[in-house]
């Protein structure tokens, strides 16, 4: 396809298509790349569990909160970024988009190296606070220094540069990137677990391959950029932008509150994990299996929500607000329904899925009643992340932050403690449903006051 024709597709998805179709157009190269990356995580998790060695899938499950602090810093440059650069080409302000899609990168690489070096600095005094036992540590090592030590660099870049690439409406190139990347991952995976290294490195060589196939993703991308070069606001950093400084705190403003949310995602599997440990290493190890097996709805949600956010925010950029909302509407309907779907699917076959994993008898006993419980949460989850992402795309950052704070620290952690407390691990395993009843309606508060201000013209965002 010639580029002027790709330029006026692009347009007509953003401005003039029919709302269904664009953003199946957006989500669904989106879902199919988070489906991947999803496929890839679990499939580590698959892997290790055909040792039946539930120390080394308990220590991959405890480094995955780690992992997911690289998705956080990727967000704040990705999201913060892309979503600023997407409202400036609805507002025909493309010089500005050039510079600020260029200064994301340098920034996203300068804090992963930074976030590197601290982890291999501090990295078993981490290990313990995340609840390593003498049991798991060693493997927790292998897979910390490989996948984040290592490889923190491409897997910031890549993210980060997927979501530039989607924000400017190249949805399938970002979505062909990332699940390039997941595809390319499970077939290392036993290459280098079973065939490359010797026995008692399986998460080792789980570790190897999760880096190496970031690596390649991020190789990709580059390639991408090269070839967008000239026909968008995307290229290859050659030095540090300067951009003004209201673009700055646009970038932040959203960029911030979008890694905290992660962090703070992150920061509750953390006390998940750290209470379910306190029970033992079984549990500990079944709730790691349920916390990835989760993620099939969520991973289909938040791909959803990837795809109206450039669709949201150049509407709400270029004033459409009905368009605006119509895409809001739309995604938060098809979320939904995979939301109940799931629930009914993990409620019927929760044993056989974690039987998929490990076959150590007790470790599936538990796997299957914390899955079967916690499903329940898997819709009121999405409408927590939905509207987050709305806010993002509004380039509301100081709401989407209020949110995720709520959300987090106001309610999950803190009930996760009272419950552990009252009801042991069944408490924590109905933590979700819980906290996330009570944020959906703060959040449907907030928002009634934002789309007031949206449709009064007032407080707009950069």
């Amino acid at each position: 396809m010639r580029t002027t024709d790709k330029k006026i597709e692009t347009r007509e998805i953003f401005e003039t298509g029919p709302v269904p179709s664009a953003l199946a157009r957006m989500a669904i190269p989106t879902i199919i790349s988070q489906l991947i990356t999803l496929i890839y995580n679990i499939a580590d998790t698959w892997f290790i569990g055909r040792t039946d060695n539930p120390y080394m899938v308990a220590a991959s499950s405890l480094v995955l909160t780690v992992y997911l602090m690289t998705v956080a810093i990727a967000n704040l440059f990705g999201v913060g970024g892309g979503s600023l650069v997407v409202r400036l080409l609805g507002r025909k302000e493309e010089p500005e988009a050039k510079k600020v899609a260029s200064l994301s990168l340098v920034l996203a690489a300068g804090a992963s190296l930074a976030f590197s070096v601290l982890c291999l600095l501090f990295m078993d005094p981490l290990l313990r606070l995340l609840g390593a036992s003498e049991n798991t540590i060693g493997f927790a090592r292998q897979y910390l220094f490989l996948v984040v030590v290592i490889g923190s660099l491409p897997t910031v870049l890549a993210n980060t540069m997927s979501a530039m690439v989607r924000n400017i409406g190249y949805s399938r190139e970002a979505g062909f990137g990332l699940g390039m990347g997941g595809v390319l991952n499970v077939v290392l995976d036993p290459v280098f677990m079973f065939v490359l290294l010797p026995d008692g490195y399986e998460v080792a060589g789980a570790a190897a391959a999760t880096m190496l196939s970031n690596l390649v993703t991020f190789l990709y991308f580059v390639f991408i950029y090269r070839r967008l070069k000239g026909k968008t606001v995307l290229s290859l950093p050659r030095r540090v932008e300067k951009i003004r400084p209201e673009s700055m705190r646009s970038l932040f403003s959203v960029g911030i509150p979008a890694a905290m949310s992660m962090l703070l995602f992150d920061l509750c599997n953390i006390v998940i994990n750290k209470l379910a440990a306190g029970h033992g290493d079984l549990e500990l190890a079944a709730i790691g299996i349920v916390l990835k097996v989760e993620r099939l709805p969520l991973n289909i949600g938040i791909g959803i929500c990837l795809g109206m956010m450039p669709l949201a925010a150049y509407n709400y950029a270029s004033k459409n607000h009905k368009r605006m909302l119509d895409f809001f509407r739309s995604a938060r309907t098809a979320g939904l329904i995979v939301s109940v779907l799931c629930v009914i699917f993990y409620r019927i076959f929760a044993a056989p899925i974690i039987g998929l994993f490990i076959s150590e008898a007790d470790t599936v006993r538990f796997g299957t009643g914390f899955l079967q419980s916690r499903c329940f949460a898997t819709p009121f989850m999405f409408l927590s992340f939905h509207m987050v992402h709305f806010m993002q795309a509004a380039g509301r950052g100081k709401a989407s932050f209020q949110l995720a704070v709520i959300r987090q620290l106001f309610l999950n952690i803190p009930i996760l403690f009272l419950m552990d407390y009252l009801f042991g691990m069944s408490g924590i395993v109905w933590t979700q449903l819980i906290a996330d009843l009570v944020n959906v309606g703060i959040s449907y508060l907030i928002y009634s006051r934002l789309i007031k201000e949206i449709l009064s013209g007032k407080k707009e965002a950069v």
